[in-house]
Order: structure tokens, then sequence, then C-alpha cells
């Protein structure tokens, strides 16, 4: 079996695609999986060193207010469509599986006129425009939440699955993760992440919270900046030379399923595989859903959890910072509260979506 994965530009649509592929893997050993792609830095870093061939073809995002800019979009896509074609070809592939993004839409109209059978996953719970666009192709479209199902034209190929995550987040240990991040066993550990590309809301709170527990013994502070914004803060906090020794920042959080086991409160946006992600781990969460998405997609994500007991919801506004610095110092006075946040947490995990998707598929892709 021979099989396409698609989907990129940022870890939401490149994690789902890996959990899938390494599904196969696992399941079946003798299966040949390529990676096809835009090429942009996140893809190029996180793909290959998952043991995945990654190869590039032209893609760009549709914006229907400008027509020249549109016209050149429908020129690249068809760029795109050619060169993926090419190695589809070459490839031979079974079955291509898209997570969305733009990206996708080239490989997914490739991998159709080549004759493969194409499978879609939609993680959040208002589906993106090239998975709308893209479900008249495929046999079936996985969703990660149930609302999803009626943006769909045709609903009759639809299943929910939950959104698939990677397999490194089972079975791991806090105190072991821990130790081998340096963390004392016993600190207060506080997680922020604004995700691959950052947000100026959870660097804010990133900066509140840094400053707060500044070189304070018994908390520890990973703050994921994105790389639109790390190198402006590493620049002001070099002029301030104000570099805590229990802060730990990055532009980018590579190791995730060990920081988040390493953690206990974890304050990040509400995307959809965030969410998975968090709640496969069972952390205790502080969502600071993005205004700026379709539907309040990323609300609706965070209230599932917080309808559970395992999380709090702070909407985006001029108090957020302040809101968020409060909720941890409730939970840092009340360490039981963590914990039974965390056993909530879990019980949202989709542990088993990665499986569902496999057996469906092996059982009609042919």
């Amino acid at each position: 079996m021979k099989i396409v994965l698609t989907g990129g530009i940022t870890g939401g649509h490149i994690y789902p695609a890996l959990a899938i592929g390494d599904k196969f893997k696992e399941n079946n050993p003798g299966c040949e999986i390529i990676y096809i792609a835009h090429g942009e830095s996140l893809e190029r870093s996180i793909i290959p060193a998952a043991g995945y061939d990654l190869y590039e073809v032209a893609s760009e995002p549709l914006d229907r207010r400008n027509i020249f800019r549109l016209i050149g979009t429908i020129f690249k896509t068809l760029r795109g469509t050619s060169a993926a074609y090419k190695i589809m070809k070459k490839f031979k592939p079974d079955v291509v599986i898209s997570t969305g993004s733009y990206v996708s839409v080239p490989v997914v109209f490739a991998g159709s006129r080549y004759g493969a059978s194409i499978y879609i996953h939609e993680q959040n719970g208002f589906p993106g425009m090239s998975n709308r666009l893209l479900s008249r192709y495929a046999k079936k479209v996985f969703t990660g939440f149930e609302s999803a199902k009626q943006y769909f034209k045709d609903d009759n190929n639809i299943m929910h699955t939950g959104n698939p995550v990677r397999k490194e987040f089972s079975g791991r240990d806090r105190l072991t993760d821990r130790n081998n991040l340096g963390i004392n066993e016993s600190d207060l550990v506080i997680m922020i992440f604004g995700g691959s590309l950052g947000s100026e809301t959870t660097n804010m709170i990133g900066e509140a919270v840094s400053r707060k527990y500044a070189d304070t013994i018994g908390y520890t502070v990973i703050w994921g900046t994105g790389k639109n914004y790390y190198q402006n803060i590493i620049d002001r906090f070099e002029d301030e030379g104000f570099f805590p020794s229990n802060l730990k920042i990055s532009a980018y959080i590579e190791n995730m399923p060990e920081i988040l086991s390493a953690s206990d409160i974890s304050v990040s946006r509400s995307g959809a595989i965030s969410t998975a992600e968090i709640t496969m781990e069972g952390r205790a969460a502080i969502f600071v859903p993005s205004p700026n998405v379709t539907e309040d997609h990323q609300y609706y994500n965070a209230k599932a959890v917080v309808d559970k007991g395992g999380a709090f919801v702070v909407r985006e506004n001029d108090e957020t910072c302040d809101e968020v610095i409060k909720l941890i110092d409730k939970l840092d006075s009340d360490r039981d509260k963590i914990r039974e946040m965390e056993a909530a947490s879990n019980m949202m995990a989709p542990i088993n979506a990665a499986e569902i998707i496999y057996d469906t598929i092996m059982e009609t892709y042919k």
C-alpha cells in the first residue's frame, strides 16, 4: 500500500497527518508513505524529522478580494497540481490523505486525477475552505468535532473520529520528563504557547507570567513565543538584561509531548490540535481563544473541555493578562484543583482517533 499525506503550513495541519501516517506505519509496516507540502520552514523542520520524505509543490491561499491575485492563485494551483501529478505517476499511491490548508488543494486535485482514493480530515468545528472544496472528491471526510458535519454538502460520507494525536503524547511520566528537562520535581510548571507563528496576546501573557515569577524558587515558566515574535522579544530582554533562571523561552516548542507532560498549567489558544494534545496529556488548561477565526470555533473547542471541568476560558480583551494571572494564582493556592482538572481534561482525550481513521481507510480504499 502506498500513501500520500498532505496538509501543512501550521502544526495544526501537519501533526494530525503525521499521527495518521504513524498509525499506518505501526499497523502496516510494509506500507510506503510520502508527504507533499508547500515547503514552508515548519514543514521542512517537522516532516523529515518525523521520518517522511517531503516533496514540495506550488500553492497559495485563495484571495477573492483581489482579481489579479485570484488569477495568480489559479495559475499557481495549476502548476502545483501538475507537479503533484508527476510525483504521483512516479510513486503510484493508493490513497491520498489530506488534513487541510491551501497546500492540500493541488495535491488532492492531482490525487483524484491519478485515481487514488481520497480521504480528508477536518480538525475544527467549522471546516476550512480547502476541506469544504475538496470534500466532493473524498471517499470519507473525518471530523474532529461533531459540529463540522453540518457544513459539508454531502453528509453521507462524514465520519466523526476526533482529532488524531501523535503517539508521543501517550504513556508519559511527569517526573521522568521533568528530570530530563532539568526541572525540579516540586515546581509549579506553567507553559505558555501561542502556536508556530505566535500571537500578541499569548506573548503578553507569557511576559507577564515570566516577570511575576522571575527567579522565584518553586516555579518554572516555559514560553513558546512563535517565530514571528521571538527575535523582538529576545532583543528587548537582552537590552534589559532580563533572563530569569527559571524561564525557558523559545520560538517554537519542538518537544511538546515532553513539555506538556512536565507542566502543571497550560496557557494557550484553543486550536483543535492544541486542545486535543492538552487533553491527551491530561493537563489543566487556561484557554484564550483567538477572536480572529471563523464562527468563533476556538471558543467552542475550549468550551467542550471547560464544560467537563478540565479548563478555564478567558476571552481576549484589555483584562486578559490580569484574568490569566488570577487563575494561575487560584490554581497555585489549590494544587488539588489542578489534579482534579487533569483528570477531567484527560476524559476528553481523543484516544482512538488515529486507529478509527486507519481502520476505516483500510476497509474502504479499494
